[in-house]
């Protein structure tokens, strides 16, 4: 964000001088005759027997029953998720710094090779490394005693089931190894359990899948906004040409739709290299998650890249804020003191359900886009039957490939119209918080 922002403001300043899992569910019997349903999610070492074996579960050789039912739900799921692997068309595995701490084992420090991850099978680990394992792209610890802590050791798969947990249904994970299954702490949390997650006994500072998509989009940026700033000095005089032409509009665009009008022109050049890197860092990983052969990013759809922007624009709009804003907030003039009070109440309010509305719009929106899109292509396999009927799969390629490229050409539009929406509305609040007080009058 910061190579971004100090490159939109050179090209501003140059401007002005120009112009003016594939997975499959079985059910077993629990020792006290509870139905607890188990999913098994990774593969397992040619010649060694699996871990839930010992459940009546069989399995072919090489890890999943070829022709094993494709659940869409975890497909999507895992699709729109990160990762502290990259994986590009299911092929190839790009292994990302993994940084770990808990506070029995201290910090840890490597890359994710170590779990070996598998690519075709949603990026499933086949190693343990001190402790940890990765299960669907994500790291998590093995908590229950007697598994190896220290070193390497090769599992031998992954199950998931359904249990009481205080008193709540919960979703708990198991790693297999040595014929045994040994629990998993959650994904790592930073919230204390006030979501719902539960309190994990690790905290994950790795880098994952979406910062390196937003590192490579704003490194992308910022050469493409160095060049056509530096266009403008060498090409003095002359018509835009080249990624000059690509970006001017669009700077045009937000300066003349939603600086302008909605801050002023007199005050709007202050703010305008915010919005502009708002707008550009959006809109490149919109676009950047749209590459089917690059990793299938959905950086804005997760809720903690629109959690920190809608931060940001929280506190820049109430730094910002002049005494006037602040008394419409907190002491209404000209209603009732009991009017004031109410006004005052809903006003707080509307302080924290702006930046919360401008986060889950924006992740709702590309998420569900995401979603469609790995809906339709997962008709293939489910009119073939995951592979067991070709005429089926022949139908389902049919129906989906026409509904796929519908949707990914939706989706060029969409993300335009969410970066636009979020910069516009961002532009509404800081107009709204710097309005002179002569303004306000006139509109009452």
């Amino acid at each position: 964000m910061l190579l971004l922002f100090w490159s939109t403001v050179a090209f501003m300043q140059q401007a002005d001088q120009h112009s003016g899992e594939n997975q499959a569910t079985t059910t077993e019997q629990s020792d006290e005759n509870h139905e607890v349903e188990t999913t098994v999610t990774t593969t397992h070492e040619e010649g060694i027997m699996p871990a839930n074996a010992a459940h009546g579960e069989t399995h072919a050789a090489g890890g999943h029953d070829e022709h094993a039912e494709f659940d869409p739900a975890a497909t999507a799921t895992h699709h729109i998720g990160d990762a502290n692997v990259y994986t590009i068309l299911e092929a190839v595995s790009i292994p990302l710094p993994t940084i770990l701490y808990s506070k029995d084992a201290g910090l840890e420090m490597f890359m994710s090779s170590k779990f070996n991850a598998d690519p075709h099978h949603h990026e499933d680990g086949k190693m343990a490394y001190q402790g940890y394992v990765m299960q669907t792209g994500n790291v998590k610890r093995v908590v229950d005693p007697g598994f190896p802590m220290d070193g390497e050791a090769t599992i031998d798969g992954f199950s998931t089931k359904k249990e009481m947990v205080e008193g709540k249904e919960k979703i708990v994970d198991y790693v297999h190894y040595a014929g045994k299954e040994y629990k998993l702490d959650s994904r790592t949390t930073w919230d204390g359990g006030a979501l719902g997650g539960g309190v994990t006994s690790f905290y994950d500072l790795s880098m994952t899948k979406n910062v390196v998509a937003m590192i490579l989009v704003c490194i992308l940026l910022f050469i493409l906004f160095r060049k056509a700033a530096n266009a403008y000095v060498t090409n003095a005089g002359k018509a835009p040409s080249g990624i000059q032409n690509f970006f001017e509009p669009l700077v045009e665009f937000i300066r003349d739709e939603a600086a302008i009008p909605f801050i002023g022109k007199e005050k709007y050049k202050k703010y305008f290299p915010f919005l502009l890197s708002v707008f550009f860092f959006i809109l490149g990983l919109n676009l950047f998650g749209q590459i089917p052969f690059f990793g299938g990013v959905n950086a804005t759809g997760n809720l903690s890249v629109t959690l920190v922007l809608a931060l940001l624009v929280f506190i820049l709009v109430n730094i910002n804020g002049n005494k006037h804003y602040w008394q419409h907030i907190f002491w209404m003039p000209g209603v009732p003191i009991p009017v004031r009070i109410l006004l005052a109440m809903i006003e707080i309010m509307s302080l924290f359900i702006k930046p919360l509305t401008l986060m889950l719009r924006l992740a709702g929106n590309i998420s569900a886009g995401h979603i469609a899109i790995v809906s339709f292509i997962g008709l293939i396999f489910i009119f073939g039957q995951s592979g067991k009927s070709l005429l089926g799969s022949g139908v389902g390629t049919l129906i989906s490939v026409p509904l796929t490229m519908f949707m990914m050409s939706l989706e060029l539009i969409v993300a335009f119209i969410q970066a636009f929406v979020f910069t516009i509305l961002t532009a509404s609040y800081i107009g709204a918080a710097t309005e002179e007080h002569h303004h306000e009058e006139a509109h009452h």
